[in-house]
């Protein structure tokens, strides 16, 4: 494993268990491994022998804890850097496209931080498990002063509901795995040594199910959650191209904390 982290598929027995590899990072994603991720998804999407995907993270720190902020230093200032966010955003959707759309059901696989694109994957997924200490949010108001795509805001609302979002996004709050669990989110909480058998009774159950009946039925409460979107890449560039994200950004690299000026 090298600094810029990786994403590997093993699959055996029916079962695809795809692990974010880069928990120096608490699993940070890179560019690299964001590409990863989407060659694993098109690897699974033609693989009929695969009746459950699982995603975890490395390490029993975190899920995902968002993409790596030092990336975000070689966008440009400005108009260009709102361009450059609209690509990234892009780039985001189309992932989560692959993960969303996978045949199979899919178990996110919790502990820790579940922080930003990780909070958007594991959202992606059908079923998601958590350790008692899982934390999930999307803490951009705090950070980055960046913007999620209009697809990834339908997703997320059409899961955790438009009020607790507006919590996660506008007060960066963060979900405990008490509350995600009350609200539907979770299928269940399992203590970290129990984690395992939590998750091989939940795969379980769903390869023993009707793969067909599955598999259509995600694909219609897919195009349900994300049926046409209204474009927001104004949105996007307004974020992206302002000097408070770049003030983030700088801020988080020098382990500073950022100072807002609204522009």
């Amino acid at each position: 494993m090298s600094e810029a982290g990786q994403v590997t598929l093993r699959i055996e027995a029916g079962v695809a268990s795809v692990v974010f590899d880069r928990p120096q990072a608490r699993n940070a994603m890179t560019w690299a491994m964001y590409e990863q991720l989407m060659a694993i998804c098109r690897q699974l999407q033609a693989d009929a022998t695969v009746r459950v995907a699982t995603f975890r993270g490395a390490g029993g720190e975190a899920f995902v804890a968002g993409t790596d902020i030092a990336q975000f230093q070689n966008f440009r200032a400005g108009a260009a850097g709102g361009d450059d966010g609209v690509a990234y955003e892009q780039q985001i959707d189309a992932c989560m496209e692959l993960l969303t759309g996978l045949p199979m059901p899919t178990v996110a696989v919790v502990e820790g931080w579940c922080v930003g694109g990780g909070l958007a994957i594991a959202s992606g997924c059908d079923f998601r498990l958590a350790t008692p200490a899982a934390k999930f949010g999307v803490p951009i108001a705090k950070t980055l002063g960046n913007c999620l795509s209009m697809s990834n805001l339908a997703r997320l609302q059409a899961l955790w509901g438009a009020q607790r979002l507006r919590r996660m996004l506008l007060l960066a709050e963060m979900i405990n795995a008490e509350e995600a669990l009350a609200c539907g989110v979770l299928q269940a909480v399992a203590a970290p040594a129990e984690m395992d058998a939590a998750a091989q009774a939940l795969i379980g159950k769903l390869a023993a199910l009707a793969p067909v009946t599955q598999r259509v039925s995600k694909e219609g409460l897919r195009r349900l959650a994300v049926h046409a979107p209204p474009d927001g890449d104004d949105l996007v560039r307004a974020a992206y191209g302002s000097a408070d994200f770049r003030e983030g950004v700088a801020a988080f690299v020098d382990k500073r904390s950022p100072v807002w000026k609204g522009q």
